[in-house]
């Protein structure tokens, strides 16, 4: 699906706030594919572009299958949630394959509005909405004969994490769950990347929202803000300067994601909370890993103190945020990943 649009303006928020999906924060023929596995044997996998309905959108996704897979075999099921502006074939997908290495069914997906996912308008990032899609994710594995549906899983990444976290509460078929990087976009959102964020500088971002959605109404463009700021941006802090060496080079590029998404996203995103009601629902067993130079690490902590039944917290030291996006960050959280979904799940 094209997500081709006529080109409107993009606006500059408060550098706290950049990175606003964390900070502001009919199937097609199975392709095959080598990966390798933690311990370096590599191990063939298989990939299908998918597609699932969630109410009236389409969603566009990838199952990934593990070597030896058959149709009349039961296996266990993990949905892995991308990042706020980043799409199914980053390291969401990085994450489904190795996990698909060790004996899962795997699914990835653009978020509606995002991607090659349905949705109108283009570029909305609505948290709740990315919880209703891990609900129509969970849906589609339930009708797959060879997903056990008492062993489905749930995997996040930095905001997929705390969508990840909400959609766990409140569907009692994800019978683990873990994250990696993890932000609740609707604190960071309130509370700036590193936390510190002012009140005054949320009630900024508030008053544009609210003037840009009274502009739009009279017949005005839309108005875009970046996720991630320019490469080489040194006022930016460092997790979100390596962000946008993630996502704006061609370490991991790709063209459905531009880093943009609606300006009036930001009002959805300062009233949700990814991490409430964790102390009375989360009953799940849950896996945190995180790096111990992020500047997101105090979600992962928050998460870690209110989770109320069996959990973990790795802390991958001298990591930052965006380490664990690929290469041998991704390689050492996978690694605790395996274990816990093969014990839970």
């Amino acid at each position: 699906m094209r997500n081709d649009i006529t080109a409107h303006r993009t606006t500059s928020l408060p550098r706290r706030r950049v990175l606003l999906g964390a900070s502001l924060l009919a199937a097609s023929a199975a392709l095959p594919g080598l990966a390798t596995a933690a311990g370096g044997q590599a191990r063939a996998t298989r990939l299908q572009g998918v597609e699932f309905p969630n109410s009236a959108i389409k969603m566009a996704g990838n199952l990934y299958f593990p070597a030896g897979f058959t149709r009349g075999g039961k296996y266990a099921a993990i949905v892995s949630v991308h990042p706020g502006g980043g799409v199914k074939e980053q390291t969401a997908g990085l994450y489904a394959q190795k996990l698909a290495e060790q004996g899962f069914i795997v699914l990835t997906f653009d978020a509606s509005h995002q991607g090659a996912s349905g949705g109108m308008p283009r570029f909305l990032d609505d948290p709740m909405k990315r919880v209703g899609d891990i609900y129509a994710a969970v849906d589609y594995l339930t009708t797959l004969p060879y997903v056990d549906q008492a062993r489905i899983g749930a995997l996040g990444i930095c905001a997929g994490s705390g969508h990840a976290i909400k959609a766990a509460t409140t569907d009692r078929r994800i019978k683990a769950v873990a994250t990696v990087s993890a932000v609740d976009v609707g604190a960071a959102s309130r509370r700036g990347w590193d936390g510190k964020a002012s009140e005054a500088e949320q009630i900024a971002t508030l008053d544009a929202v609210a003037r840009q959605r009274t502009a739009e109404a009279a017949g005005a463009a839309p108005v875009y803000a970046p996720y991630v700021p320019n490469v080489g941006d040194k006022t930016a802090p460092l997790d979100l300067q390596e962000a946008a060496d993630y996502y704006l080079t061609p370490r991991g590029q790709h063209s459905n994601a531009p880093n943009k998404m609606l300006l009036t996203s930001a009002s959805y995103m300062v009233s949700y909370t990814g991490f409430d009601r964790v102390e009375t629902l989360l009953t799940q067993p849950v896996m945190i890993i995180a790096g111990g130079k992020a500047g997101s690490l105090w979600h992962s902590q928050e998460l870690h103190a209110k989770a109320p039944g069996p959990k973990e917290l790795a802390i991958i030291e001298g990591a930052t945020h965006m380490d664990l996006y690929d290469g041998k960050g991704a390689d050492t959280a996978a690694a605790k990943l395996a274990p816990f979904f093969t014990r839970n799940l």
